[in-house]
C-alpha cells in the first residue's frame, strides 16, 4: 500500500493535471482507437502488445498491464466518463441498485449504502465524500455514445456480449473486498490512480463470480499502480482488490468484460440437443426405447455403459455432420448485442437506391451483426439474424443493454418472433453463405437453382437493409 502523500501523490497530482490540458473531440479519437474494423479497434486497444502475441501468452493465462504515459490516450480515456459527469447523468432519472450501486469494503466485507428509488446527486455526492464510499455506475454504454462505439466493435470482435461498470473510489478507500469474476476483464484508467493487487486464482477460468477471505487468497501476484491512459487485462477467476491510494483525490476506472458463459462446456450443452435430434433421424439406436421404470430408479449406473456407447455414436455424427444446430446461444448474443454505432446517419436503415435485380451487384451490410443459424426447432430452416431486422434498433436495443429487463423474461411466443429474423428454405443456407463470405456477389451467381429464388431472395435482403445494391 503506498504512503501517504509524498512523492506518489506529487507524481499523481502532476499527471492529473497534464491529463487536463489536452481535449479531444470524437473526430480525433481515431489517433488512438481505431474503428474501421472490429480487429483494427481491438489492436488499437492493447496497442503496443500485438494481437498475435496476447493469444498466445495472456488471453486465459495470465495478466496483462499495459502502461502508457501517453498525454493524448489519459485524455481521451477521460473522456470516456467522468466524475463530473454524474450530476448531468442524475439529472436524467437514474435509480439506486438498477443504474448506480454505492458500497464501501469494509473488514473484508462489501457494505452497499444504496438508498431506496431515484439517485439524488447532492446525496450521491455526500456519501462519496463523507462516507468513502464508491460509486459504481452499471452499463455506461446506455448513455456514452463513445463507450457504444467501443463495446459494440468488441461485441463484433469476440462474438459475444460485452458489458462495463465504472468505479469511482474517493481517496483512501476501497469499494469492493478481494473476489473474482466470471468474465474476460479489460480495464481502462480514466482519472487519478488505483492500486491494484492480483491473486493466483484458485478456480482458473471460474464460472460463477465469488468474494475470497484475505487469509486464503495468499501474497499478490502482481502489485501497481494504474495511472490515466492504462490498461490491465485479466482471466476470469483472477482474483484482484483495488483501492485509491491517500493524496490521490479520487479514482475513475471502467470495466469491460466478456466472455461470460462462453466456454466449450456452454456450446456443448447448446448444441448436443440439436446435434442429438438430427442423429436420431438417422440412427434407430438414439430411437429405441430406454429400459422400463428407467425414471423411477433412484440408481442409474446400469445404463452409463449405453450412455457411452451412444455418446460414441453421436461423436461419429457430428464429425460427418454438414451443420450445428445452435439452440439459445446465438439467440441470447443477437437479441442483446449493441446495435451498429450509426450517430446522426439513419440511411443504411431505411431501403433506398435500386431494387436488385438479378443482374445486379450486392453486398451484405453490417457484416458484422448478421449471424445465419440453421433453426434446431424446425426442419427444414435457416435464419439470417440481424439487430437491423428486429425491433427497437439504436436507442432502445442500447438503452437495455446488458441490464436484464423485460427481454429475459418475455413470452416463449414473443421471444420467437424477436429472435427468428428473416427464415427461408434450408436449400438457400449456401447461397446465404455465399453472400456473407464475399465481399461482394452477383445476384446471377448465387447457389439457387432459379433466377426468380434468386431475386427473391436479394429482395428479400435488401427490403430489411441487409444489402445494398452496387
Amino acid at each position: 500500500m503506498p504512503k501517504k502523500g509524498g512523492k506518489i501523490a506529487d507524481v499523481a497530482r502532476e499527471t492529473q493535471a497534464q491529463c487536463k490540458r489536452p481535449r479531444l473531440d470524437t473526430a480525433g479519437s481515431l489517433s488512438v482507437l481505431n474503428f474501421e474494423s472490429p480487429d483494427s479497434l481491438f489492436r488499437s486497444l492493447i496497442s503496443p502488445i500485438e494481437e498475435e502475441v496476447f493469444f498466445r501468452e495472456y488471453w486465459e493465462q495470465k495478466p496483462l498491464l499495459v502502461q502508457r504515459n501517453d498525454v493524448l490516450v489519459a485524455a481521451y480515456y477521460q473522456s470516456l466518463f467522468q466524475l463530473s459527469h454524474l450530476k448531468e447523468l442524475c439529472s436524467q432519472g437514474l435509480y439506486y441498485g438498477r443504474d448506480v450501486n454505492v458500497c464501501r469494503c469494509v473488514n473484508g466485507k462489501k457494505k452497499v449504502l444504496n438508498k431506496e428509488g431515484r439517485v439524488n446527486y447532492m446525496q450521491l455526492k455526500k456519501d462519496f465524500d463523507q462516507k468513502k464510499a464508491t460509486i459504481q455506475f452499471h452499463q455506461p454504454q446506455r448513455f456514452k455514445e463513445e463507450l457504444w462505439k467501443i463495446q459494440e466493435k468488441l461485441e463484433c470482435y469476440f462474438g459475444s456480449l460485452v458489458g462495463s461498470n465504472v468505479y469511482i473510489t474517493p481517496q483512501g478507500s476501497q469499494g469492493l473486498p478481494p473476489h473474482y469474476d466470471d468474465v474476460e476483464v479489460f480495464i481502462l484508467q480514466l482519472e487519478g490512480e488505483k492500486h491494484w493487487r492480483l491473486y493466483k486464482p484458485t478456480v482458473p477460468l471460474a464460472r460463477e463470480y465469488n468474494v475470497e477471505p484475505e487469509d486464503r487468497i495468499g501474497s499478490p501476484t502482481h502489485e501497481f499502480i494504474l495511472k490515466p491512459g492504462d490498461l490491465l487485462y485479466f482471466p476470469r477467476g483472477t482474483i484482484h482488490q483495488a483501492d485509491t491510494p491517500h493524496g490521490i483525490s479520487y479514482s475513475t476506472h471502467v470495466t469491460i468484460s466478456t466472455y461470460q458463459n462462453n466456454s466449450w462446456g456452454d456450446f456443448l450443452l447448446d448444441t448436443i440437443p440439436g446435434l442429438v435430434f438430427d442423429t436420431a433421424k438417422e440412427d434407430v439406436a438414439l430411437r429405441t426405447s430406454i429400459p422400463r421404470q428407467l425414471l423411477m430408479q433412484v440408481n442409474t449406473a446400469d445404463c452409463t455403459k449405453k450412455l457411452s456407447s451412444l455418446l460414441r455414436r453421436l461423436a461419429d455424427s457430428l464429425e460427418n455432420s454438414r451443420e450445428l444446430r445452435s439452440s439459445d446461444m446465438k439467440k441470447d448474443f443477437i437479441m442483446h448485442r449493441l446495435p451498429p454505432c450509426l450517430g446522426c446517419d439513419p440511411d443504411p436503415l431505411t431501403p433506398g437506391g435500386k431494387l436488385p435485380k438479378i443482374d445486379s451487384k450486392i453486398r451484405l451490410q453490417f457484416r458484422d451483426h448478421a449471424i445465419i443459424t440453421v433453426e434446431p426447432d424446425q426442419e427444414n430452416a435457416v435464419s439470417i439474424r440481424s439487430p437491423l431486422c428486429m425491433p427497437g434498433v439504436g436507442s432502445e436495443r442500447r438503452e437495455t443493454h446488458m441490464m436484464g429487463t423485460e427481454d429475459d423474461t418475455a413470452s416463449e411466443d414473443g421471444l420467437a418472433q424477436q429472435t427468428h429474423g428473416l427464415r427461408f428454405p434450408l436449400s438457400y443456407l449456401d447461397a446465404l453463405k455465399q453472400i456473407w463470405s464475399s465481399s461482394t456477389v452477383n445476384v446471377k451467381e448465387l447457389n439457387l437453382t432459379s433466377d426468380e429464388e434468386k431475386e427473391n431472395l436479394a429482395l428479400s435482403l435488401w427490403t430489411e437493409c441487409l444489402i445494398e445494391v452496387l
